[in-house]
């Protein structure tokens, strides 16, 4: 790693850190004692705490956080991988339809998740959903990838073609469930097409965490096999890169991570799209610099994101998926005011 990448790195991750001892204290409720001392006394003397305030920061606010960060960081790092393989700006997992289909097969899980359950291994019960949306972003992933790509080249309209077709059909279906849904279903299912990250808790940050840190683990290190399949697959073939290798691994890891994620926190779309497209403005294109770095954007992006759900109307939330689509909408638009002049 050059110490051009490590700096920025430091610099992100410091931010990062500053605005998560922030985030702590924002919101409806407010502290019996002054800020810093109530963080002072949790670290050096829990049992002097309040237990209301112990309660909120670490079983409301703490998990929240680290939610955030977890989430926008993976899906920004899937976004990045995505769009180095097909070499196109506009291949983040919403856009495609990944998104679209983990949520199809979340809602599958939530609507029909007792008739399925009768029929698989009682271990795979509590991890139920989070394995329907993996396998929802998966079969979405292979889909599009194979009928956009022949001869190992991806046709960008089939790409955006396949990915409409996909949200089509998966918002029809979804559509179809949320008929027949009871009144608690219902409320669920609005969740996920909603996105929130109310409902963040220790054991789900656990199975997010491990999936993440297997995923960083498997594609952080691609930035410079990614800027040789910039210049053509069969080129960089010829540099040595196993590119069949890394396109599998990309569309694994990627489905495994919007599918985990969409299962505890709904649909949060753009954030694949944003963080990749603002941090190529600043680094070229260089995906040795964007890819390592776009995880740590990700998830600054998605927790300011959810500091402004959180305060903007309280003491009710705005959605988070409002939020990241007001701002994905303007970046996609100038992405595509690009390509036109480019014509």
């Amino acid at each position: 790693m050059s110490k051009k990448l490590s700096f920025y790195i430091v610099v992100l991750a410091i931010l990062l850190l500053v605005i998560a001892s922030i985030s702590i204290f924002l919101g409806v409720y407010e502290f019996e004692s002054s800020n810093f001392q109530t963080i002072k006394q949790l670290i050096f003397n829990p049992e002097s705490v309040i237990p209301s305030d112990r309660y909120v920061i670490l079983n409301v606010r703490l998990p929240r956080i680290i939610m955030a960060i977890l989430a926008g960081g993976g899906l920004a790092l899937a976004g990045t991988s995505l769009q180095g393989m097909f070499r196109n700006p506009l291949a983040s997992p919403d856009l495609i339809g990944i998104t679209s289909g983990s949520v199809l097969f979340a809602a599958i899980a939530i609507i029909l998740g007792e008739f399925i359950k009768a029929y698989i291994p009682a271990f795979l019960h509590y991890s139920f959903l989070s394995l329907m949306s993996f396998i929802g972003a998966l079969i979405t992933m292979s889909f599009v990838y194979r009928m956009s790509t022949t001869n190992g080249k991806t046709n960008i309209s089939i790409l955006l073609l396949s990915g409409v077709a996909i949200t089509a059909l998966s918002g029809a279906v979804t559509g179809l469930l949320i008929y027949i849904s009871n009144d608690e279903e219902l409320k669920n299912l609005t969740f996920w097409t909603l996105g929130s990250l109310a409902g963040a808790t220790w054991p789900k940050i656990v199975i997010v965490a491990v999936i993440v840190a297997l995923a960083l683990r498997y594609l952080i290190h691609l930035g410079k096999a990614l800027n040789a399949m910039m210049l053509g697959e069969r080129d960089a073939n010829h540099l040595g890169i196993s590119v069949e290798t890394i396109k599998k691994r990309i569309i694994l890891f990627s489905a495994l991570l919007v599918g985990t994620i969409v299962a505890f926190t709904g649909t949060i779309g753009f954030v694949g799209l944003v963080v990749p497209y603002i941090l190529r403005l600043i680094f070229k294109s260089n995906y040795y610099f964007v890819l390592p770095l776009s995880f740590l954007a990700g998830a600054i992006l998605l927790l300011v994101a959810d500091n402004i759900s959180r305060t903007l109307v309280p003491p009710t939330e705005v959605p988070i998926g409002i939020l990241t689509a007001l701002m994905g909408a303007p970046v996609f638009i100038a992405i595509l005011l690009k390509f036109k002049k480019s014509l």
